[in-house]
């Protein structure tokens, strides 16, 4: 691998490894990861269910805490690097509405919009809240001086032939997007 004009020996092969609680792979698909987070989070709302959430004497903004402090960490760490696909953007709003459902006691049946919930407890889409980090640490990215790893991988241009078929989409080129979208600065 060349990183930085300079080569890089990557003989230790590996399929998948955890780093600081996130899981990488070889193809660098991030899918794994979050399907794995979501699944986490699933395990903490049924022992909150079961034990806490469905207290009568629990507040709302007691319920909300433990959404903003114990659910959203959970679902979210590591959110930096995520290409938000819209496979990815539908089950992590369903995470959320998951969560949010139970807490205010709506059920499928009672077919109430994710807007209404939201605007209910008084928070923000979580996917929002994504993009805007994603934001920030592109822009703390973009600040950092050369010689900087992160930035060093961000400015990588992978040499060698790229497999057959549509091309995954980049964080770089996703971040270009999502600054496009949100901020309008042009696209490069």
């Amino acid at each position: 691998m060349v990183l930085c004009w300079k080569k890089v020996d990557c003989s230790l092969q590996m399929e998948e490894f955890k780093y600081l609680g996130v899981l990488f792979t070889t193809e660098g698909k991030m899918e794994h990861e979050i399907d794995r987070r979501i699944g986490a989070d699933s395990e903490v709302l049924r022992m909150l269910y079961r034990t806490i959430v469905v207290k009568r004497e629990l507040s709302q903004k007691a319920r909300l805490s433990i959404y903003q402090s114990i659910y959203i960490p959970i679902l979210t760490y590591g959110h930096e690097f995520w290409v938000v696909t819209e496979r990815i953007r539908s089950r992590i709003q369903a995470a959320e509405m998951k969560f949010l459902c139970r807490v205010s006691g709506f059920t499928l049946r009672d077919r109430v919009r994710s807007s209404d919930i939201w605007e209910r407890f008084g928070v923000e889409p979580l996917l929002l809240c994504i993009e805007r980090s994603q934001l920030r640490w592109f822009r703390h990215l973009v600040r950092m001086p050369s010689g900087h790893l992160p930035r060093d991988v961000f400015q990588a241009c992978p040499t060698g032939k790229r497999p057959q078929g549509r091309s995954r989409t980049r964080w770089r080129d996703y971040i270009s997007r999502l600054t496009w979208e949100r901020l309008s600065v042009p696209q490069e």
